[in-house]
């Protein structure tokens, strides 16, 4: 294990001459869990935290063969899921819903007045702002109003050993902005990634496993794009050249990237994992931007008086993982790459006597802290086939943490088995 282990870190400081954050999974009980997951991976979450996780699929759970182990639901065959889920600073939505009418008002009863006047409606708009200066004030006092949204769907499958995904997450972030005379609006940011992976995991020992992953992905960035407030033609024109742009390269082989994703999992006793895992391994730029490997490690721990495995079955993890150590933008501090996490999973309505292999309502919740920001989140899922998850967690825009919260809020709907 320990040649694993060497070969492992040799890798990763190789790796980590690269400066890039790269395509970035939403899972939904990870972020709950302020992402720490790279030692927990009893799911189809090993797909994106760690490979090596795979091998704990149709074990974990069966209480028969590895009853030290049997603290989880067990499924006979895995997952396989179809998500959809969409995300975003709900309280910045609710702000500019009344900053829009606001703006809307004023806008209107200066074209209106432009018409009966026969004024130019800039000439008639700066008349305006220098005779009331309190309107100036207001509109400066909207600058920089984002409305983040954020998507994501997944198709997923995940048994013993193996794992493969298809996923896109993609971003957009519109904005108000005051100015010094005259609004605008703009984008500051958007980019959509889609990547399609797998992978597989082998267990050496009971205790330790290692898991290799393949994956492609492209990346589509628009740059900033902003337009004044009055030239609502031009933003259209802007946009559907944008459009057109991603369009006809959708399909370009070469704007296509390709990586390697590595994973360690070991069982240190009944109750403790830990595991490590390097990802996001590219070999070349996605969409001109050279990719930073993410190296995390971390432990997961499992105390047996809090689990149970009778047909109402209960599940508790805490996690804590020492995450993205290569990623040293925005002058990060160590303390930014800690997260901590803890959920409980428990069962609410089964077919008892078939030791929780059928269950018809399950509740999960989930807390923790991600880079400094706490997180949350509950998940429903019922009769194995629907799943019903809400989560929030916070992210960082400025170069340190706690300068520039920016807190997103996401919900999704999962359908499988």
């Amino acid at each position: 294990m320990r040649k694993f282990i060497a070969a492992f870190l040799i890798l990763g400081f190789v790796a980590a001459a690269f400066a890039a954050k790269a395509p970035t999974h939403r899972s939904m009980r990870g972020e709950s869990m302020g992402n720490a997951h790279v030692a927990l991976v009893d799911d189809k979450e090993a797909i994106y935290y760690n490979y090596a996780g795979l091998t704990q699929i149709n074990r974990l759970g069966n209480y028969k063969k590895r009853p030290e182990q049997g603290y989880y639901p067990r499924n006979f065959f895995g997952d396989a899921r179809l998500n959809l889920g969409g995300a975003g600073p709900f309280e910045n939505y609710f702000s500019t819903y009344n900053v829009a009418k606001d703006l809307q008002k004023l806008y209107q009863r200066v074209h209106k007045a432009a018409e009966e006047t026969g004024i130019n409606e800039n000439d008639l708009l700066m008349d305006t702002l220098s005779t009331h200066p309190e309107l100036v004030h207001q509109i400066n006092a909207y600058d920089h109003k984002y409305l983040t949204m954020k998507l994501k769907m997944d198709a997923e499958l995940a048994v013993r050993g193996f794992g493969a995904a298809i996923w896109v997450d993609a971003s957009v972030a519109p904005y108000l902005d005051g100015g010094l005379v005259l609004p605008f609006i703009g984008v500051d940011t958007f980019y959509v990634d889609a990547v399609i992976q797998g992978g597989f995991a082998v267990g050496f020992t009971d205790n330790f496993s290692i898991g290799i992953g393949a994956k492609a992905a492209k990346r589509h960035k628009v740059e900033v794009i902003t337009v004044d407030i009055l030239n609502y033609s031009s933003l259209q024109d802007t946009l559907n050249d944008r459009y057109h742009d991603a369009a006809d390269h959708i399909f370009d082989s070469e704007s296509f990237s390709f990586g390697l994703d590595f994973g360690l999992l070991y069982q240190l006793t009944r109750e403790i994992r830990i595991g490590a895992s390097l990802r996001d391994v590219y070999f070349k730029e996605l969409a001109g931007d050279k990719i930073t490997p993410n190296l995390s490690v971390g432990l997961n721990y499992s105390p047996r008086f809090f689990n149970r495995n009778t047909a109402y079955a209960r599940k508790f993890n805490f996690a804590c993982d020492y995450a993205d150590a290569f990623n040293s933008e925005k002058n990060y501090k160590p303390l930014s790459h800690l997260n901590f996490g803890l959920e409980v999973e428990q069962t609410l309505l089964a077919w008892p006597g078939y030791n929780n292999e059928i269950r018809a309502l399950s509740l999960r919740l989930a807390g923790g802290f991600k880079g400094g920001y706490p997180s949350a989140g509950v998940g429903l899922e019922i009769l194995h086939l629907v799943t019903l998850e809400f989560t929030t967690w916070a992210e960082e825009l400025g170069y340190f943490t706690g300068q520039e919260e920016e807190r997103i809020y996401m919900g999704e709907i999962s359908i499988g088995f």
